[in-house]
């Protein structure tokens, strides 16, 4: 029986490239690339011959498989098709790796193969391939946010989806206003300080989040990585305070740029300074009512319900639209654990308004603030300073404030002690 015919197989993405590759592309598309951007909607699959052609890079035949001749005499199954008369066998499944993903019809277009080429994730890299990354152009993008408690109709990780959302988003940007430049999206840290205590929620101490960045920047700027930014989901004073102060640390020590910009947005954005912008994205006003339902949200109210209904609509749970609004003055915000006390239900705000188009049209004004800073950063034009929440410049945030007042008096009773022994000695 003569063998089927031969078919070329792609090559899986170079993780080793060698020495006259370092620096330059992968020359194919992998077939984790094949898979993130089907789950994207972007469409491969039976063109990548041709893109291989066009960019002749040569393609490695694999040996083609070899079958035993039948018997003698013995019967051939009948084709799946068979003439009429015929018994028609059953149609076997392609292997999974060898079937046909969703909607993967055509090769992607220029802009969809530079992001599959310049968007990687760290995780998934070699050794060899990070080196081979050029260091002025590349940037490093770490998501830090805490498991907590968002309500009864959220998950624990609202934070970590929409710092991630961030992180994707202003990689995205980067690789479409800087070709040539990579971005490296590292895995998402489940960490953070100043959350609400309760079942689920992991919080940790602020020394311990600014200590782990620390450490987390300096590995990224001791291999020679100069970009490094800090996106994150989560608005309690001292864990904005501790990604700000690694940032700033990292920077000083090794002399590269280390920003954390979510700060500075997330105060923008619950102070009313961008409604203007966000009414302009929403083609209307917003009404006096919602207005002040707006300077009411806090967590997992209005826009973080519409923020996981345009990201991830498959974890807000059902009820979401009839939570009664949590209306909370400033004087018991500064309770501890608030939300919870006196029946709470661990939100602060208006769930019931939600509307993905909401979150859709403050995450753009958003980017849009987000990407200000961070061209400014990568040009050299601001500081990472620029991007810091008010919180950083208050003592009692900052973390070594509470240390420094224990020292302090520990230091202060010392010495009274001191000069009053030598009274009762006399």
């Amino acid at each position: 029986m003569d063998s089927p015919p031969h078919r070329d197989q792609g090559n899986q993405l170079r993780h080793h490239p060698s020495p006259r590759q370092r620096g330059r592309l992968p020359a194919l598309l992998g077939a984790r690339d094949l898979d993130r951007l089907a789950a994207r909607g972007c469409p491969v699959g039976a063109g990548l011959p041709d893109l291989a052609a066009r960019r002749r890079h040569p393609r490695v035949p694999l040996p083609p498989r070899h079958r035993t001749a039948p018997r003698p005499g013995a019967p051939r199954h009948p084709r799946a098709h068979a003439a009429p008369g015929g018994v028609a066998a059953p149609r076997r499944a392609a292997p999974a790796h060898r079937g046909a993903r969703p909607r993967q019809e055509r090769v992607p277009d220029r802009d969809e193969r530079i992001e599959l080429l310049s968007l990687h994730l760290l995780e998934e890299l070699s050794s060899p391939a990070l080196d081979a990354l050029p260091r002025e152009s590349t940037v490093v993008i770490l998501t830090a946010s805490p498991l907590e408690t968002h309500g009864p109709h959220l998950p624990l990780g609202v934070d970590a989806y929409t710092g991630r959302y961030f992180a994707q988003a202003i990689a995205e940007r980067i690789i479409s206003e800087r070709p040539g430049w990579h971005v490296v999206l590292a895995p998402t840290l489940h960490l953070g300080a100043f959350a609400f205590e309760t079942v689920g929620t992991v919080t940790m101490r602020q020394r311990v989040v600014r200590d782990l960045l620390v450490d987390y920047g300096s590995a990224l700027a001791r291999a020679g990585f100069r970009h490094i930014l800090i996106s994150n989901g989560h608005g309690g004073p001292g864990h904005l305070v501790a990604l700000e102060e690694a940032s700033a640390i990292v920077s000083s020590r090794y002399r590269v740029t280390m920003a954390s910009v979510t700060g500075y947005l997330a105060w923008g954005l619950f102070s009313g300074r961008y409604t203007p912008k966000f009414e302009a994205a929403l083609g209307r006003p917003l009404t006096a009512e919602e207005r002040k339902a707006f300077s009411e949200d806090a967590h997992a109210g209005w826009w973080e319900t519409s923020v996981m209904l345009l990201i991830r609509p498959d974890l807000v749970g059902d009820g979401w639209r009839d939570l009664p609004p949590a209306r909370y003055s400033m004087g018991k915000r500064l309770i501890p654990n608030y939300p919870l006390r006196d029946g709470g239900q661990g939100y602060v705000g208006h769930p019931a308004l939600a509307d993905p188009e909401f979150a859709k049209a403050t995450m753009t004004v958003l980017m849009d603030e987000a990407m200000t800073l961070v061209r400014g950063v990568l040009d050299g034009h601001l500081k990472p300073s620029r991007g810091r929440s008010p919180f950083f410049a208050m003592p009692f945030f900052r973390t070594n404030f509470w240390p420094a007042v224990a020292g302090i008096g520990a230091l202060t009773l010392a010495w009274v002690l001191a000069k009053k022994k030598p009274q009762g000695g006399a």
